[in-house]
């Protein structure tokens, strides 16, 4: 590129670090960080829970493991979508 031209994404170009990069995102979308802790709560409990599982087969545990941890994921991507249409649409100040 030659110093002549604008940057095609300004944004992504400045200078800033990746924590003020993450916090910025995580304040757009704040759904995403729950689901994501969520996720890793789930994976914990699951991994405790693999000790203690007694007959149960190790297949079976997984397979439950993993639709919970989805089912957190999905529902948390759900309420974050729900929130943003509501803060577009019902809190948008009338033009």
């Amino acid at each position: 590129m030659s110093s002549g031209q604008e940057s095609v994404f300004p944004e992504y170009e400045t200078e800033t670090s990746q924590t003020s990069k993450l916090l910025r995102k995580f304040k757009e979308m704040p759904f995403v960080p729950i689901g994501m802790a969520g996720f890793a709560v789930v994976v914990g409990y699951g991994l405790y829970r693999l000790k203690h599982r007694g007959d149960m087969k190790m297949s079976l545990h997984l397979i439950h493991m993993r639709v919970a941890a989805q089912g957190f994921v999905v529902g948390a991507l759900t309420c974050g979508v729900l929130y943003s249409m509501f803060r577009e649409h019902v809190m948008k100040p009338k033009e």
